[in-house]
């Protein structure tokens, strides 16, 4: 059995040919397609998190949203951008989201991807200490904001409060019990992987790594994985990690799929995502569902995997992505003994 879930780039353009035309389309569209998600059977409803961009941005709102409409599917986000966020704050606004929500959060975090403006952090008023780089400073927001999760007080309360303290040091509150074992990490390299390993947060790999061997992708990902449960298990940790892996697949099932997807055979790319930065990027899967079924059993990482999230073409809509994730929960799933 494997969880499988979407993950929503959330993106709007106004063109004519787009089915989310506006950010109020993003967000409504991305409400309703985690309840037709949840309908139909899948586990996962995840947003991409991106800045001075037309996409998704501030996820807190929306999955508070998606929490109150549904009731059993998790709700995440693939990734946070830490380099952008007060810890403090991202507290709050997380417990808020995962009470609303009956403790459903799956928050990735990470140093998040190349950006639509240089250092966009520093317009946010985040700059790296002396020293530091911005991954560093995403690292250490991400350590600030892990020990937060534990709830312990560490505020010194006024002697004259406007309402009654409770006694000792005060935490950030709300506080949600259990969000702390649900933080994923987002990795692009095996050394990062290891990192989230031994702090405890679960694994997040999406369709690109870091080139470190020149193999295949799905092989150079499931390298990664395995490093990430070794370390895991080294640092001793009581309970067993989670590990997600993105993908688009879409079975081929009629004409409208043939013609958005029936491209033929994909196959793994490499390049610089940014200076100096050589990466691997994975093929996307469009078939046949027998066709599907036979390629899906030979990617490695997604059998390293627990949970696997379908990359959706948000622009779309949304009876449309429902269909793709449908296809793939009923005529692919089933048969590599997902379902």
């Amino acid at each position: 059995m494997k969880k499988i879930g979407f993950l929503s780039f959330g993106h709007w353009t106004p063109s004519p040919q787009s089915q989310t035309r506006s950010a109020a389309d993003t967000l409504l569209q991305s409400i309703d397609l985690a309840v037709a998600a949840e309908e139909l059977g899948a586990d996962g409803a995840y947003f991409r998190v991106h800045h001075f961009a037309r996409q998704l941005s501030s996820p807190f709102p929306l999955l508070a949203a998606i929490g109150a409409r549904t009731k059993r599917i998790e709700i995440g986000t693939g990734v946070i951008d830490m380099r952008y966020e007060n810890p403090l704050y991202m507290i709050e606004d997380a417990g808020s989201a995962d009470l609303i929500s009956g403790g459903r959060l799956q928050l990735g975090i990470s140093r998040g991807s190349p950006e639509q403006v240089i250092d966009g952090w520093r317009y946010f008023g985040y700059v790296p200490q002396e020293g530091q780089t911005d991954a560093d400073m995403a690292r250490t927001n991400a350590e600030i904001f892990l020990q937060l999760l534990q709830g312990k007080g560490f505020a010194q309360p006024s002697p004259n409060p406007m309402f009654p303290n409770p006694p000792g040091a005060l935490r950030l509150e709300p506080h949600s019990e259990g969000l702390r074992e649900r933080i994923w990490w987002g990795a692009a390299t095996t050394s990062t992987a290891q990192w989230a390993a031994k702090l405890g947060m679960n694994l997040q790999s999406s369709t690109l790594v870091f080139d470190e061997s020149g193999k295949p992708f799905h092989v150079q990902q499931a390298e990664q994985i395995r490093a990430y449960k070794a370390a895991w298990k080294e640092a001793g940790h009581a309970r067993e990690p989670r590990v997600s892996v993105s993908r688009s697949i879409f079975a081929l099932m009629n004409d409208m799929d043939r013609a958005y997807f029936g491209r033929g055979k994909e196959e793994d790319s490499f390049g610089f995502i940014e200076q100096n930065v050589r990466a691997v990027f994975g093929r996307g899967y469009a078939a046949e569902p027998d066709v599907l079924i036979k390629d899906l059993a030979e990617d490695e990482a997604i059998a390293e995997a627990d949970t696997l999230l379908l990359t959706v073409p948000n622009q779309l809509g949304v009876d449309y992505n429902a269909h793709v994730i449908e296809s793939v929960l009923k005529h692919v799933a089933p048969a590599l003994g997902w379902r």
